[in-house]
């Protein structure tokens, strides 16, 4: 073979080369573009529920702070009653305690409200 020969053949060879990996690149940006509409499509779909999503959550977490924040306003108010029950219920059979039988020889007493849920007037 000649010299001549083999210097074509190797630009040939080289030529073909730079072709096919040019096609190779073309074809994977053709797909990469592809991918990339694909995804902005579903993600276009995707954040615009995310944003639905949000939304009714902002609103909903509006209301229960409003709600939650009345409550939390109460909360000084109920806890005070609750600590001056145990007061109240000792006042309130205080005067049954003290109160003497009736003279009438009957045996009638006055009823005692009895509480279920402590078993006890």
């Amino acid at each position: 073979m000649s010299t001549g020969l083999l210097v074509v053949l190797t630009v040939v060879e080289i030529v073909a080369l730079v072709v096919v990996l040019a096609l190779f690149v073309i074809l994977i940006t053709r797909r990469l573009r592809s991918l990339a509409d694909t995804l902005q499509r579903v993600s276009g779909v995707v954040i615009g529920s995310i944003q639905g999503d949000v939304f009714l959550v902002g609103a909903g977490a509006a209301i229960l702070n409003r709600k939650l924040n009345a409550i939390a306003g109460m909360l000084p108010a109920i806890a005070e009653k609750a600590e001056s029950l145990p007061a109240q219920q000792r006042q309130a059979r205080i005067p049954h305690q003290t109160q003497a039988a009736p003279t009438s020889g009957t045996g009638w007493r006055p009823a005692v409200a009895q509480d279920p849920a402590i078993g006890r007037g």
